[in-house]
């Protein structure tokens, strides 16, 4: 977790300085739905962080609709047994264990897909 987060009700908010402007904003990090909020002090940035998650949470409940809950970093992935011995070989290879090779391929892959 980074220290320039926030955090409430489960939800992790970026936190950024823009110096031109002279004002905190930042992003609900972990769901697709874009929810925003700034401040001009780190307790406006705070209290607006809170806002923006409560009307998130009230407008989802008007529209009926399930909220986005934060990714939580983990999810359940089946491959064929020969992928599953293959991945655990060149881990083992890399004196890395199989969650630590398989992340740092994925964030490989996104990186390099970023770039294109």
């Amino acid at each position: 977790m980074t220290k320039n987060a926030l955090k409430y009700k489960g939800y992790t908010g970026s936190v950024h300085f823009d110096a031109e402007g002279r004002i905190f904003h930042g992003r609900v990090l972990g769901i697709t739905d874009v929810i925003g909020f700034e401040g001009a002090s780190v307790s406006e940035l705070e209290k607006d962080f809170h806002e923006a998650i409560d009307d998130y949470l009230e407008t989802c409940r008007e529209i009926d609709k399930e909220p986005e809950k934060p990714f939580s970093g983990r999810f359940v992935l089946r491959i064929p047994s020969e992928l599953h011995c293959a991945i655990s070989l060149e881990a083992k290879r890399q004196n890395k264990s199989i969650n630590q090779w398989i992340a740092e391929t994925c964030q490989q892959e996104v990186s390099d897909a970023m770039r294109q």
